[in-house]
This record gives structure tokens, C-alpha cells and sequence, in this order.
């Protein structure tokens, strides 16, 4: 007779207590998880060691890691292999990571073996980091030991990419000409439904013009198709448009605004014109892209470059959407587009307003002197059009003006904003790009340019009762994790 299973049930956080010590528990369990991991890199770094001499003339040797790891007794790899119930290759690459952290990226190793981070994380900055000789690797252990701790994965490794180009600049070129001619658009088979995949690798400018073009060919489609149709599947009846280039021109010219004549303050003739088909022709010419696109919120693009990279237009650019590139790829990114530069925002200023809304020069400032989404732990990917711009302190009808500025406002994806507004969640802008984050049971966290730290209930009462303007500071903050 089969026994039936047994589940352990949760305990109820019926109380205030029970919820602590869930979350106690679930802390626990994360520092007990990325150990184990730890405890698996190090079983493979002493592998290592143990076979790094052939046995005999033929015991062939290998060399997973990068420049600097000492060799492996290639035979050595599949009996581990088979210890640990997994490929050859996966176990290679654990062996690769292993010393790759062990040997060329200390700094990084040390908070790997600390329990602070994500062991995965550093695995990958390991792989990225793998191209690199012994001597440029430096450069990105210690950026990349300042950030792991409290970034986001992606973040992290948005820094280690960057400080790979800087490293290596050369090599990063050789690559990116490599991977030009690995460009392809590939079909997939038809599904049973008559369906297909269109797969495609193609320059990040590209991808954003295909993109923004799809969006404006499904929003006149969803003027001329009605209204049961969502905006993906438009997008997909878009790319359909695309393979017919003359149908498309005229439902983009027939649905382009035209221009407004400056003596009468009238429209002027339109964009499409059946009966004068060459001076249609020459309007079509002379439209820019955007004209025919008229891109949403895509008519900003934000590049973050050093005075150095300025100067000698060499270096990294971080353009927002797209990550770090090397500054001779912007043109990519940028296309034929028409570009207008615009002056450097000061961060120095200060400014409020009374009103609930945020003016666009107060938003701006805020992305920037926060960087990106500001809830705990959450990656900067996010664009500044995709976020709401939150008033730490709730906005009051009755309150004291100047409630709107930098010094009440943090940038959050919809979702983290209404985990604040609706889950008990709160907020205080604790100098220029800080935010103090308290959880419904207690637990605070400062998320700043350093990452997301946790802190200790006194710590967090100590920067939430300070006068405003002044900011708290802490040498170390020491938090007691629980015993893995």
C-alpha cells in the first residue's frame, strides 16, 4: 500500500512575531543556499589542485580559466563529473569559474565566499571577464567587488561589460567586427496554427527603429481594424506592412500629419497625394524618419559619458535602454536620426513646486540623481519613460507647499509603486540619490549608488530622525545575519 505523502505546513503569521521570524527564516535560508554554492566552487578549486600534474606523457592537460589559472588534468574533468551527477562541460565550466575567482578576481571572491552576494553573479562576471590577460582583469574586480554586494545582477554585470571595454578596448572591437558578420534573421518551422517566428540579431539602433516603426503602423492599424484586436497582435500584423514597402508609404503618408503653413496658420497640402505622384515623392524624400515614425516617447535619448571619453572620443558611452557600448557605436544607436543636444542638468539646484504633478526638469533631475528605479534590490534597467515618479512622503491637498522636488521624489516601476502605496511599504529621501525603505515587519534597507544595504532597525531610526539636509553616514553596517 502506498503511503501517502507528507507536507510540512508553514507556521501562520497570525502575529507580528511569526511574520519575523518567517523572514528571519527566509534570510537564513539565502545565506544557507549561496554557502552551498560557495562549498561547490571551492570542492573544484581543490580538484584543481589536486590534478595539476599529468600522471604520465599522455595525460593530456587543460586550461579552463583565463589567463593566470594553472592547468588541469583534462581526464580529471568527467570523474568529477560524474561525482557531482552532471555533464562533463557543466563541471568544466564550474572548474573554469572557480579559479577565474580564485585567481583573478580576489576582491569579488572574498564577498563570494562571505555569503554577501550571488555566487551565479560572479560566475558570469567570471565569463565576461575570461578574454581579459592576468593584468587588465584588475580593472574589473574592483568595480565589480564595490558593486556586487548591493546591485542588482544586472547592474553588476552592466558594470563589468563596461569595465571589460575599458580594459580592452582593442580586443572589444576585434569582437564587436566578429560579431557584425554574425548577424542573421532565421524563420522558425509554422506551428500547427500557421504561425512563425521571426528571429533576428541586428544593431541595437536598428532594433529600436523596427520597434518604434511597429508601434506606429499598430496604432494606425487600430484605428482602421477597430478595436478587438490588442496592441501585440497588431504589432505582428505590423511586421507584415513591413514586407510591402508601397503599401506601407501610403498608410504612413496618409496618416502623417501635415505640416501647419506659416503665413496662415493653416495645414498645408497632404503628406499623400494620389494625383501628383512625383511631388509625393519628393515630400516622402524630404520627410525625416521621425516625421514618418513620430516615435513615442522615444524622442530622448540619454548617453552618459566621462569628461575624459568627451575629450578624446575614446571610452565607454552608457546609453540608457542599451547598456555600456564603446563611443564609436553611438552612430549605431543613433541612425539616421535627427539629433538635438541638450544642456547638462545641474544637480545642484534644489528646486520645489506646489503642484501634485512633476514638471519634466524636476523628473529629470530625480532619474539622474537616483540612477534608476529606487525600490530595494531592484536592477537600473529601467527606462525613465517606464517609471512613475513618487512622492516618498505621501502628497497632502493640505499640506505645506513645495511637497513636489528632488528632496520627496524617487523614480519606481508601477509595480514597486504600488507595493509602496498599497502594501504598507515606506519611503524617505535621505540625501540626494538615498532612500531609506522600511518593510510592513520592520526590516530597512538604504538603497543609494553604492547598491541596496541592509540596515538595523537602530541604524534606519538614526537616518529617519536626522534634521532634513543632513545625511547619516555609517563606517561599516554590521547586520547580524542569522546562523546558515
Amino acid at each position: 500500500m502506498v503511503q501517502p505523502s507528507t507536507h510540512l505546513q508553514p507556521p501562520q503569521a497570525t502575529d507580528g512575531a511569526s511574520a519575523d521570524h518567517l523572514l528571519t527564516l527566509a534570510t537564513q535560508a539565502l545565506r544557507s543556499r549561496r554557502l552551498a554554492e560557495v562549498d561547490e566552487l571551492r570542492l573544484a578549486i581543490e580538484w584543481a589542485v589536486a590534478s595539476g600534474h599529468p600522471r604520465d606523457g599522455r595525460d593530456p592537460m587543460i586550461t579552463p580559466g583565463g589567463d593566470g589559472t594553472p592547468p588541469v588534468r583534462e581526464f580529471a574533468v568527467p570523474e568529477l563529473a560524474m561525482a557531482r551527477e552532471t555533464h562533463p562541460a557543466t563541471t568544466r565550466a564550474l572548474i573554469a569559474d572557480a579559479l577565474d575567482l580564485a585567481h583573478r578576481l580576489p576582491r569579488t571572491w572574498a564577498i563570494v565566499q562571505a555569503g554577501e552576494c550571488e555566487p551565479w553573479v560572479a560566475r558570469k562576471v567570471a565569463v565576461t571577464t575570461r578574454p581579459l590577460l592576468s593584468e587588465q582583469v584588475d580593472r574589473v574586480d574592483r568595480a565589480v567587488a564595490k558593486a556586487i554586494r548591493g546591485h542588482a545582477p544586472s547592474t553588476v554585470l552592466e558594470i563589468a561589460r563596461a569595465k571589460v571595454i575599458e580594459a580592452d578596448p582593442e580586443t572589444h572591437r576585434a569582437e564587436r567586427e566578429r560579431s557584425r558578420h554574425q548577424r542573421y534573421v532565421r524563420l522558425s518551422r509554422t506551428d500547427e496554427h500557421g504561425y512563425r517566428h521571426v528571429i533576428a540579431k541586428v544593431t541595437a539602433g536598428d532594433a529600436a527603429w523596427i520597434d518604434a516603426m511597429l508601434d506606429r503602423v499598430a496604432d494606425i492599424l487600430a484605428t482602421t481594424m477597430g478595436h478587438d484586436h490588442n496592441h501585440d497582435e497588431l504589432r505582428s500584423i505590423a511586421m507584415g506592412w513591413l514586407a510591402r514597402p508601397v503599401d506601407l508609404l501610403k498608410l504612413l503618408l496618409e496618416h502623417t500629419e501635415a505640416d501647419i503653413d506659416p503665413v496662415t496658420d493653416e495645414p498645408g497640402q497632404s503628406a499623400w497625394a494620389p494625383d501628383h505622384l512625383a511631388e509625393t515623392v519628393d515630400r516622402l524624400c524630404a520627410l525625416p524618419a521621425r516625421r514618418l515614425a513620430r516615435l513615442r516617447n522615444r524622442g530622448r535619448l540619454f548617453v552618459h559619458l566621462t569628461d575624459e571619453t568627451l575629450r578624446t572620443g575614446t571610452g565607454v558611452a552608457r546609453v540608457e535602454g542599451v547598456g555600456p557600448i564603446d563611443v564609436r557605436q553611438l552612430h549605431e544607436v543613433l541612425g539616421h536620426a535627427d539629433v538635438t543636444v541638450t544642456p547638462v542638468l545641474d544637480l545642484r539646484g534644489r528646486r520645489r513646486v506646489d503642484a501634485y504633478e512633476h514638471p519634466e526638469d524636476i523628473k529629470d533631475h530625480v532619474w539622474n540623481q537616483t540612477g534608476g528605479d529606487c525600490f530595494p534590490f531592484s536592477p537600473r534597467t529601467a527606462t525613465r519613460d517606464r517609471v512613475d515618479y513618487d512622492h516618498a512622503i505621501p502628497y497632502d491637498d493640505t499640506g505645506p507647499p513645495g511637497q513636489t522636488g528632488p528632496h520627496n521624489s524617487g523614480p519606481l516601476r508601477r509595480r514597486h509603486h504600488r507595493a509602496k502605496t498599497f502594501g504598507g511599504f515606506t519611503a524617505r529621501v535621505a540625501g540626494p540619490g538615498r532612500h531609506l525603505w522600511r518593510t510592513p515587519h520592520g526590516q530597512a534597507f538604504l538603497v543609494d549608488h553604492p547598491g541596496t544595504t541592509r540596515l538595523t532597525r537602530e541604524q534606519a531610526d538614526t537616518i529617519a530622525e536626522a534634521p532634513d539636509g543632513v545625511e547619516i553616514y555609517f563606517s561599516k553596517v554590521a547586520v547580524d545575519y542569522p546562523p546558515a
